[in-house]
């Protein structure tokens, strides 16, 4: 079977997390978003671990069901050098081994433990319990793997069972560096709140056997994932070079010169981009046979939203957004499956909005310094954007 899985979200226990967060306000959610399997997120948090176990019927094989969602423990943990580690857990048993084992100052106020771990004794924990692990969103700049190692190797000193992408990232970039050719990629949402703009923004479709821990285990050894979903990777709010300040986007070399320093007084980051071309073996992206394709698309409320200039929140956005679940039952389909005649039925401008992703014909004016990136159906491919730079530089340079 197809499986929609998010195997990385949040719960209300972790810093900036939503206090709606919990299992049954995730459960309906998940359903008119179309996912199957989500990961509870924040598994070596005990008092949601308990919540877990109150709120869901343990189905066997590391699954805990309720009503039409099935979830799996997973948990991100914060390492040596502020880089995250994402850990697939075989129960809630074993979560709570680890958890006792954790040592760790704010285990118990948050739900991303800060550990004195290095990526070595992450993997060799992990493999004491039959935990899957892997880099989470690998090359953000703040807190992913790439950040601080020139290689997953030399973090790992092995290799994990699979990397996850994170949001300005995809197969494209990612399969511009060699190492990863033999490592399977995963892409969550990563999410903090519960509605479907946030939950399954980014996910997977993998083969199962069956909905357990062990058969999502070899569909991910097995590289039975079929499809990775996400984010264009310029919308990502890290995908270029930017003050984190002012968010202006600046050519890597300047920012450089500049000690990472805007003129605004702002700390410059350096944006996935130009990490993965230092990294890069390849200019272009050499994709294994076993590389799923990577399918673009964002959240249908925000397609809505860029169709009528409307927040996600606003009546306008969520009538119409309604009115399409209520039709074609959930949004995933909405947005890869429903024919777009159909869809024109009920709104013929979301339905171009909709064409434009599927036939990879929409515009962005890319994200950085923690802003995210624009999305518009005009074509704005041929118009500078504002740099600091040496040279100027236009939107083509970084599609």
């Amino acid at each position: 079977m197809l499986i929609n899985a998010d195997l990385h979200i949040h719960s209300r226990f972790s810093m900036a997390s939503s206090k709606d967060m919990v299992i049954n306000n995730i459960v309906p959610q998940a359903k008119l978003k179309g996912l199957q399997l989500m990961g509870t997120g924040d598994g070596f948090h005990l008092s949601w671990l308990n919540i877990v176990e109150e709120s869901t019927t343990y189905s066997g094989d590391g699954i805990y069901s309720k009503k039409s969602c099935d979830f799996i423990l997973t948990a991100e943990v914060e390492a040596k050098n502020r880089i995250h580690h994402l850990f697939i857990i075989p129960n809630i048993e074993i979560a709570r081994e680890i958890s006792e084992r954790l040592s760790s100052k704010n285990k118990d106020v948050d739900g991303r433990p800060r550990v004195d771990m290095d990526g070595c004794e992450i993997k060799d924990l992990a493999r004491d319990y039959g935990c899957l692990f892997g880099p989470a969103h690998a090359f953000t700049p703040w807190t992913g793997m790439y950040k601080t190692y020139a290689s997953v190797y030399d973090c790992y000193h092995g290799k994990p069972d699979f990397l996850e992408l994170g949001l300005s990232a995809d197969s494209n970039m990612a399969d511009r560096v060699k190492e990863l050719q033999n490592i399977p990629f995963l892409t969550n949402s990563d999410a903090h709140s519960p509605w479907p703009h946030r939950l399954g923004r980014e996910f997977n479709q993998i083969e199962m056997e069956d909905i357990s821990f062990s058969s999502l285990r070899k569909g991910i050894k097995n590289n039975e994932i079929k499809a990775n979903h996400g984010l264009i990777p310029n919308l990502g709010k890290y995908h270029m070079t930017a003050c984190t300040k002012c968010y202006q986007l600046m050519d890597p070399l300047f920012a450089k010169e500049n000690k990472m320093k805007c003129d605004c007084g702002g700390i410059i980051k350096k944006g996935v981009d130009f990490r993965i071309s230092e990294i890069a073996d390849w200019d272009k992206p050499h994709h294994p046979s076993h590389r799923p394709p990577y399918i673009h698309l964002m959240p249908l409320a925000e397609v809505i939203g860029m169709t009528y200039n409307k927040g996600v929140t606003t009546k306008t956005v969520q009538n119409i957004w309604k009115k399409l679940i209520r039709e074609f039952n959930n949004e995933i389909d909405v947005l890869i499956k429903v024919p777009l005649s159909k869809i024109d039925e009920i709104d013929d401008g979301v339905s171009i909005a909709i064409k434009a992703f599927r036939d990879k014909s929409i515009h962005i004016a890319p994200g950085g310094g923690g802003k995210y990136g624009e999305i518009s159906l005009d074509d704005v491919s041929n118009k500078e954007i504002k740099f600091k730079k040496r040279k100027q530089l236009t939107l083509d340079n970084f599609n």
